[in-house]
């Protein structure tokens, strides 16, 4: 996609909070059994294994000694949450600061996003959107959802209080490039906005209360995921429609052909089946939270082939 140079950015719904103390899940029942085990020389891919366990432990309620699989969001952490901001994204203006750094096409990729959904969760779901702000940090960071590592990736905390996209900016070289042999790319990362951002849209309307089974191919965990995927591919498929909040085009052209390569090899990538192969070297569906490489992209393609809403419910399918 090709950012209009001309479009006015709003920076303020990113920030950076830096490096965090700390390491680990620690606290408020974040600890879980990490399926997959560990690679060869390093713990960091056992874990991106637990992102979707992760944000489905706290918003289930069944992190720690919880009560049932049903959303109660009385059950999750309010407290936490970092409020430093390192003024990282304070130089990211306009659309040509986008093309031009990536941090701020991080940022127009946050605005397109929001403005997408603040137009169309309304209409087509008949839930008002509300904006969630994506926090960038290094090392380990305090949310509502508690402490999160660097190695857990990308997550939403769905907490009341919270309700932000967390992004370590190490993950995708670091993880998805070296340990998962994910493509490189600025569009890898967008797909990874378009897919957190789902999920934030699943806990407006109320979609992660579907959510009664935590693993196995057929499971709602993994169709939480998949539809995030399909949200994912909803949005790319419309981002060249949204605008600022002056009416100005944020894009002057769709997505091209590579940046739909990238898109569909990052959601290969974090399928279950191949982060098994590579971390274990077998697959066991049984463990699954994500969805195949194969699901994940045909989820991904459903979204922006059709362009609809409703052709992303995963529940009915």
């Amino acid at each position: 996609m090709r950012f209009n140079p001309k479009a006015r950015l709003d920076a303020g719904q990113v920030r950076d909070a830096g490096s965090g103390g700390g390491g680990g899940l620690g606290g408020g029942g974040m600890r879980m059994p990490i399926p997959g085990g560990k690679v060869a020389g390093g713990g960091g891919l056992g874990l991106v294994l637990a992102i979707a366990v992760f944000v489905l432990l706290q918003c289930t309620g069944n992190g720690g000694g919880g009560g049932g699989l049903a959303l109660d969001p009385s059950q999750l952490q309010v407290a936490g949450g970092s409020a430093s901001n390192t003024g990282r994204y304070d130089s990211c203006k306009t659309g040509q600061d986008a093309a031009d750094n990536h941090d701020c096409g991080r940022v127009a990729v946050v605005n397109s996003i929001q403005d997408y959904w603040g137009d169309t969760l309304q209409s087509a779901a008949g839930v008002r959107y509300q904006e969630a702000a994506t926090v960038t940090f290094t090392g380990a960071i305090s949310t509502g959802c508690g402490q999160a590592s660097a190695a857990v990736g990308p997550f939403y905390c769905p907490a009341p209080g919270d309700m932000k996209v967390y992004l370590d900016t190490d993950f995708f070289d670091e993880v998805l490039v070296r340990q998962l042999g994910g493509p490189p790319g600025d569009f890898v990362e967008w797909y990874v906005l378009g897919h957190e951002y789902g999920h934030h849209i699943q806990n407006l309307t109320g979609q992660m209360g579907k959510v009664r089974t935590q693993k196995g191919r057929n499971s709602d965990a993994v169709k939480l995921e998949l539809q995030a995927d399909c949200y994912a591919g909803l949005w790319v498929h419309n981002a060249v429609n949204t605008d600022t909040a002056d009416g100005e085009p944020l894009f002057l052209e769709g997505p091209t052909e590579n940046d739909l390569r990238e898109a569909i090899a990052a959601a290969q990538a974090v399928g279950d089946d191949h982060i098994q192969k590579v971390s274990q070297g077998r697959v066991n569906p049984d463990e699954w939270t994500h969805g195949s490489s194969q699901d994940r992209e045909q989820w991904f393609r459903t979204g922006y082939e059709s362009g609809d809403y409703n052709a992303c419910n995963i529940w009915s399918s």
